[in-house]
């Protein structure tokens, strides 16, 4: 069976740490880290998965693969901006949110609507249905659980 797949979705440079640390923990139980590939949260994450020996896969917007985070492993070109979100969401069996904006948002409800597991780690939305955690390593926990269950 092939490795779990995990996106870290996000964005707001005050959250790097927090995001590397999410990254790392899911490299350290075996996961692949799915991002945006490029910076803030999803650079982070993919520094913090890559240091602890993990593969990761950025899902860029635009249509060059230089753009991505020195981080990442394999890299999708997209093309199609924005609507790149949904491919990023899709591509994990669980999906944990560090910081963000409307993007992230966007990428929650996708998230929710192809009923992937959701975690939100210094989100500070208060969404229906959707799981808070307030450290990386519940983060993480909570993601996994019920993917291993």
């Amino acid at each position: 069976m092939p490795a779990l797949q995990v996106a870290v979705i996000g964005s707001g440079a005050g959250h790097e740490r927090t995001a590397q640390e999410v990254g790392r923990l899911l490299a350290e139980r075996g996961c692949t880290l799915v991002c945006g590939g490029l910076g803030e949260v999803m650079a982070a994450a993919a520094r913090g998965a890559k240091a602890a020996g993990g593969t990761t896969i950025g899902i860029l917007p635009g249509e060059s693969r230089e753009a991505a985070s020195p981080w990442i492993d394999h890299v999708v070109v997209t093309g199609i901006g924005h609507a790149r979100n949904l491919a990023v969401v899709a591509s994990g069996d669980a999906v944990i949110a560090v910081g963000g904006s409307w993007g992230t948002l966007a990428e929650i409800g996708f998230a929710m609507r192809l009923g992937r597991p959701v975690v939100l780690l210094e989100g500070g939305w208060r969404l229906d249905g959707v799981e808070r955690a307030a450290t990386a390593r519940e983060a993480v926990d909570r993601a996994l659980a019920p993917l291993r269950a």
